[in-house]
């Protein structure tokens, strides 16, 4: 069964990662593990720039909150081979009180209009004392609303 990314997204950040030797399996492609490792990273690098914009400033969220991801998906298309580089894109849609969802497509650096992969994963933002979600903060807000 394949799962559907939505129309209503939108592009919030790009970023290229290295395929290393080591994330090939014994069939000679990228692990499918590793496809998520690549939605992750793309994911947590969008993060840290939003965060690092933020600052200590007004719009930076609390101290002791965050992210953390309820599900995830992927569609594996075609097998990726190293060497080379995959190029994450990463599309915010949906906000919510305290969630918004994330989606991803993978493309090899070097053929960046075929994608290898797409999937998704909801995020949703909670306050690591209190154990549950808390309301999303203002900057987290506009990043996915525009």
């Amino acid at each position: 069964m394949e799962f559907s990314l939505p129309e209503q997204r939108r592009l919030v950040f790009e970023t290229v990662v290295p395929m290393r030797w080591g994330d090939m399996d014994a069939m000679g492609h990228v692990n499918n593990t590793l496809y998520f490792r690549y939605m992750e990273i793309g994911r947590m690098d969008w993060l840290h720039a939003l965060l690092e914009q933020a600052g200590k400033g007004p719009d930076a969220p609390p101290a002791g909150q965050g992210p953390v991801v309820v599900n995830a998906f992927c569609n594996f298309l075609r097998e990726l081979r190293h060497p080379g580089s995959v190029r994450v894109r990463v599309y915010a849609a949906n906000p919510g009180r305290s969630s918004f969802d994330t989606y991803y497509e993978l493309a090899r650096d070097d053929s960046p209009g075929e994608v290898y992969a797409n999937g998704g994963a909801k995020v949703v933002w909670i306050d690591h004392t209190l154990r549950k979600s808390v309301e999303l903060p203002a900057a987290m807000r506009r990043a996915v609303t525009g």
